[in-house]
């Protein structure tokens, strides 16, 4: 790994502390460096407040290095006024030496923008430094803003003899503790979580945060024909959530009933969610639900809690057409991860 390699990986390393904590923006490390040695590191912490090139500049105690200082910042950026200034005319005015890149921002608002400025003021820039690392650490950023679309994560435990539920639809607890734990993690990680009606109907779950620390996602339950009871916990209107339906369009304090059609239900709903901004979608269950995400290739990743339970019978899992990533042991539980291959 080259010395340039080296610093990009520790801007990718700070700006992963923001997971969760800055959508709908990117996360963004930024590390100066004086004379092969780190004089500053600073990344983007909350939605809204400084940026991670600020914060990387407000670390340095002698700013007078910084005219001879070279940055690396895990993506272009920014030039454009948004809830702060321009990063781009910050490091323009303390005269930095040369900034290395590791992904132009597919925003058009940016893309490509903050690196010609730079280049016009006479700062030398490099881009595509850990190029691929830098797209799997924004790889929700980039779906979305390329592919138009929240990116995609299906989740679910099932049987070491395959079965997502029992054949009333009870499925609980399939899954360690540890394994229930590190779910409310991921939650807290993305904008929303979504289930159908007979998962919000026989489960009736709260999809908040629980045994972790973090926000709440914004919950999204299908109820095509509203047959679901109002006093089950997704009504409680304690975080906002979305109903998506045929019958009805309503907004009600947390509550927000968005009506589609019926032929292209799945595809509307993606894209009014896109149209709202959220990033990235975990679809929890149930295995009806699931199964329809996988037979229109609406999905990015995919993450399977495998038991040593055994059911015998009951409601069979999804089945998936994705490539294997990855395989974690957590306590009596295999994890098992898949991305999409087309």
């Amino acid at each position: 790994m080259t010395r340039e390699e080296l610093y990009m990986l520790r801007a990718i390393e700070l700006a992963e502390n923001a997971r969760g904590s800055v959508n709908p923006n990117p996360m963004v490390g930024c590390v100066i460096v004086h004379d092969n040695k780190i004089i500053g590191e600073g990344w983007h912490q909350e939605y809204g407040k400084a940026h991670a090139e600020v914060n990387a500049i407000l670390s340095v105690k002698d700013k007078t290095l910084l005219a001879n200082s070279e940055v690396f910042v895990s993506l272009e950026p920014c030039v454009h006024h948004g809830k702060t200034p321009p990063c781009t005319d910050l490091l323009i005015k303390e005269k930095v030496k040369k900034v290395y890149i590791a992904n132009i921002d597919p925003n058009p608002k940016v893309q490509g923008k903050g690196i010609q400025k730079l280049r016009d003021h006479r700062v030398e820039v490099v881009t595509g430094v850990l190029h691929d690392e830098g797209r799997q650490l924004n790889r929700r950023f980039f779906t979305f803003w390329e592919k138009q679309k929240p990116y995609i994560i299906l989740k679910w435990a099932e049987t070491q003899d395959g079965f997502i539920a029992r054949s009333n639809y009870d499925s609980k607890w399939i899954s360690s503790v540890p394994s229930r734990k590190l779910v409310h993690k991921w939650r807290a990680e993305e904008d929303a979580i979504l289930v159908g009606t007979n998962t919000a109907q026989h489960d009736d779950p709260k999809l908040n945060v629980r045994d972790w620390q973090g926000k709440d996602p914004i919950r999204i339950v299908i109820d095509k024909s509203l047959r679901l009871k109002q006093s089950l916990n997704l009504f409680d209107q304690n975080q906002k959530t979305i109903c998506y339906n045929l019958l009805k369009e309503e907004e009600k304090n947390n509550l927000v009933y968005v009506k589609l059609n019926e032929a292209d239900f799945l595809e509307s709903m993606i894209q009014d969610l896109y149209q709202r901004k959220v990033m990235s979608v975990i679809v929890e269950g149930g295995a009806s639900l699931i199964s329809a995400f996988i037979k229109l290739n609406f999905w990015d990743e995919a993450r399977v809690f495998i038991s040593k339970k055994t059911f015998g019978e009951g409601i069979a899992a999804p089945v998936l057409n994705g490539e294997i990533s990855g395989e974690e042991k957590i306590e009596d539980d295999l994890l098992r991860l898949y991305v999409k291959t087309s």
